[in-house]
């Protein structure tokens, strides 16, 4: 069963990839990894900034361009890894003999960026972190729409995953882009903006989890092609222009 909604607004980023326009290029999400932050933040609260981590900043930077200084929507943030870099390197002190950082500790958790995000914009709202791993983009998207729902008038969706260390070579962990990658999507069961309907699917597709689904879902949305579908592990997901 297909299940419409509207996108309000989407925003996308990646080393080179600061705009919509951008991601217009055919495979322009697989093009090889630029050594480039994201833009500075503007309007996200100094003294956070000094400690968003790079992963946390790409992920703040394509939620300015879809909220309002602010702004409160019940949101979803969706990373298959999360900041797993910073929670090895603190393993490694610890073997080391090292002491942990309270605050390093609190900013590495899975959900650190979604409690940042609470913060910045003094959000009470619901607000969910998904760790899909290998069933890649489709668990957040049926977050976000139960959440609609549910009563809320809009929800932000949001996906973000960097580069995995050297460390997780094995099978479950391999599956990692050459470069972070970052996408908000502002969503709404009606109103203005581009009808998009999304189902489950039945699938045998190796597409990878999410950080190999994500950019062919930007270029998706940023291009001509009417449907997309994306599946791994058995489990497939549809989304279709309306």
């Amino acid at each position: 069963m297909a299940h419409p909604f509207i996108l309000r607004r989407w925003s996308a980023w990646a080393p080179g990839l600061l705009d919509q326009t951008d991601w217009q290029s055919p495979a322009a999400g697989r093009r090889p990894a630029e050594d480039q932050a994201p833009p500075a933040l503007q309007y996200t609260p100094k003294p956070l900034q000094r400690r968003l981590s790079p992963l946390a900043r790409a992920a703040f930077f394509v939620i300015e361009q879809c909220l309002a200084p602010g702004e409160r929507l019940a949101a979803v943030f969706s990373s298959s890894h999360g900041e797993i870099g910073s929670c090895l390197d603190m393993l490694q002190d610890l073997q080391h003999g090292e002491e942990l950082s309270p605050t390093a500790f609190s900013l590495s958790v899975h959900n650190a960026i979604a409690g940042l995000y609470s913060i910045a914009y003094a959000n009470q709202l619901e607000i969910n972190c998904l760790a899909p791993a290998a069933t890649g983009l489709g668990p957040g998207f049926i977050e976000a729409l139960g959440l609609l729902h549910s009563g809320h008038d809009e929800v932000l969706l949001v996906f973000y995953d960097t580069v995995l260390p050297n460390f997780f070579p094995t099978p479950g962990y391999a599956s990692s882009l050459a470069y972070p990658c970052a996408a908000a999507l502002r969503l709404a069961l009606d109103g203005p903006g581009l009808a998009l309907a999304f189902a489950p699917a039945d699938s045998t597709r190796q597409d990878g989890e999410q950080p190999l689904q994500l950019p062919a879902f930007i270029e998706f949305l940023a291009g001509d092609r009417s449907h997309l579908d994306l599946g791994n592990g058995g489990r497939g997901w549809q989304w279709r222009k309306l």
